[in-house]
């Protein structure tokens, strides 16, 4: 579940996503060493704002420089 209050992710650079991501984490780690529930929750979801918006921009990037994102296992040889 994304969090409601983000918006517009789409405007940020790759980099910028992340530095958010990395530090949103680093701030999840101490909400659940100091057992801090609601804490917790509020992270997540806007962790998962934030990795999605930056997988969204991952995969248009793969598809604008055509990068394969499935692996063949057949022999060259093979039809």
């Amino acid at each position: 579940m994304e969090h409601p209050f983000i918006n517009n992710l789409s405007e940020k650079s790759l980099e910028d996503l992340q530095t958010t991501i990395t530090s949103l984490t680093s701030k999840l780690t101490f909400a659940y060493r100091s057992g801090n529930g609601p804490l917790i929750n509020q992270l997540n979801m806007a962790l998962e704002s934030y990795k999605n918006a930056y997988t969204k921009k991952m995969d248009a990037l793969a598809k604008k420089q055509n990068i394969q994102t499935k692996v063949s296992i057949k022999k060259e040889n093979e039809a």
